[in-house]
């Protein structure tokens, strides 16, 4: 996914780009047992970083990386030095009607409703889908971007893991509170740059980091969901612009 993300900041940064348990080439052994929820992808990313002994740094955080990311600065909120979210939730009103059968799942954990996901949410032209909405020239969209994804998904087990983390994301609703208290008591530098046509994550949640993170800058972008796939020059030129000026404070 930061495939010509990382190259635009490398030459000044250090770029760390981990994928986490369930996603990209991560592998979990079965043995591990390993339980796909928020909270452990927040504890394996803690773990990550003690590895590495990496103690300061700012977090870029985007769809699930989001929860598990503030997750991450709430425990440790020393560490972080600024927050760069794109299309990244922390607010009710930012949880746009694309979260309508994911709800109903919440509200009614059957295997009916665990089903119906997996048959409508978890396909290849779902993957597709969250890709191209919202984008004004859909074929601007490299395709090897959504089929991999969906090739990955196809991996044995992988969907049920989807649909564990689809369950387990009401505990970041609940969590929304605690992170907001976060911002408002460390007021990290935050840029929110936003796909504003995502059907997801709407803009008027990146608007609301504003009300806990007065001087937050938030900029939206004529695109979807997956937003660097279409504006990684500009998503790149905001983040160095943002970084060089709250780091060099």
């Amino acid at each position: 996914m930061f495939r010509d993300l990382i190259p635009r900041l490398a030459n000044d940064y250090r770029v760390i780009a981990p994928d986490l348990p369930g996603f990209g080439f991560t592998e979990v052994p079965a043995e591990r047992k390993y339980v796909y929820s928020f909270d452990r992808l927040a504890a394996t990313l803690n773990l990550f970083a003690q590895a590495l002994k990496i103690r300061r740094y700012a977090l870029y955080v985007f769809d699930y990386g989001a929860p598990a990311g503030f997750r991450l600065a709430m425990a440790h909120a020393d560490r972080v030095t600024a927050i760069v979210s794109q299309n990244g939730n922390a607010y009710e009103e930012g949880l746009g009607d694309a979260w309508a059968p994911i709800r109903k799942y919440w509200a009614e954990p059957t295997a009916q409703n665990r089903e119906a996901l997996r048959s409508n949410i978890l396909t290849e032209e779902a993957t597709r889908w969250q890709y191209t909405h919202g984008v004004a020239d859909p074929e601007s969209v490299p395709p090897e971007s959504y089929t991999l994804d969906a090739a990955l998904l196809e991996r044995p087990g992988n969907k049920d893991i989807q649909l564990d983390l689809f369950l387990d994301y009401a505990s970041n609703v609940k969590l929304y509170p605690a992170f907001q208290d976060y911002f408002r008591k460390a007021r990290p530098p935050l840029l929110a740059i936003w796909g504003k046509n995502d059907p997801f994550f709407i803009p008027a949640g990146a608007e609301a980091f504003r009300k806990d993170i007065p001087d937050a800058q938030v900029e939206f972008l004529n695109t979807g969901h997956f937003a660097i796939e279409t504006h990684v020059v500009e998503i790149a030129a905001a983040m160095k612009e943002f970084l060089a000026n709250e780091l060099s404070r």
